[in-house]
């Protein structure tokens, strides 16, 4: 199946009588190669999977095609993945790692829409703003090391518990903990003097 045929459905009416199916109920149709259960399982999750490989890879152009392949990987072989609950951490994990091993290939380029961080003297109100916080501290975010990138995305923009992404990462909560403590003081030093705003801005400063 070529991804275009995966993704072909993904907002089509052929997986409607698979709207309402459980996880568990959709994995086991995707070990019998129905199409449309796969289609509303890759519907169901594909932006979770997108926004964090569109974080992690600093928005580079490849996102799109390494969320796909990641789905890809999980119709090539939906029995590997025996726990229905852990469906979303598994993907996020493998879309997560190919994230890393592209990169370690080829450069990572900077965030297409990313400005300069702005120097101390920007405005409280400019500060605030949404889109500008988010953009300056997308473009922190890109210059952590890998692991403390994965934590922080994932606790503080994907929201999960300390437990699910320490899961993720497969490591323990005291090392997740860990990731996370580093990943912060990390972005304050790359944000500097306006970094404790920006940082309290967006929910990530503690």
């Amino acid at each position: 199946m070529g991804a275009e045929l995966a993704f072909r459905d993904m907002h089509g009416e052929a997986g409607n009588t698979w709207a309402a199916a459980s996880d568990a109920a959709l994995l086991e149709a995707a070990t019998r190669r129905i199409q449309p259960a796969f289609s509303v399982l890759v519907s169901r999750y594909y932006k979770d999977v997108y926004r964090v490989v569109w974080r992690l890879s600093a928005g580079h152009a490849d996102a799109q095609d390494i969320t796909q392949e990641a789905f890809m990987r999980l119709w090539a072989k939906p029995d590997q993945l025996r726990e229905a609950q852990a469906l979303k951490g598994w993907l996020m994990r493998v879309a997560s790692n190919m994230v890393m091993d592209r990169f370690r290939q080829k450069p990572m380029e900077d965030i297409d829409a990313a400005g300069e961080v702005a120097d101390a003297s920007a405005s409280a109100s400019d500060l605030m703003d949404a889109a500008t916080v988010t953009r300056k501290v997308d473009k922190a975010i890109a210059q952590l090391p890998e692991r403390q990138k994965q934590a922080l995305i994932l606790v503080h923009f994907e929201h999960m518990t300390n437990i699910a992404a320490a899961a993720v990462l497969e490591v323990s909560v005291d090392a997740l903990e860990s990731l996370l403590a580093r990943a912060r003081k990390g972005l304050k030093e790359i944000l500097g003097r306006e970094g404790r705003l920006l940082l309290q801005a967006l929910g990530t400063e503690q």
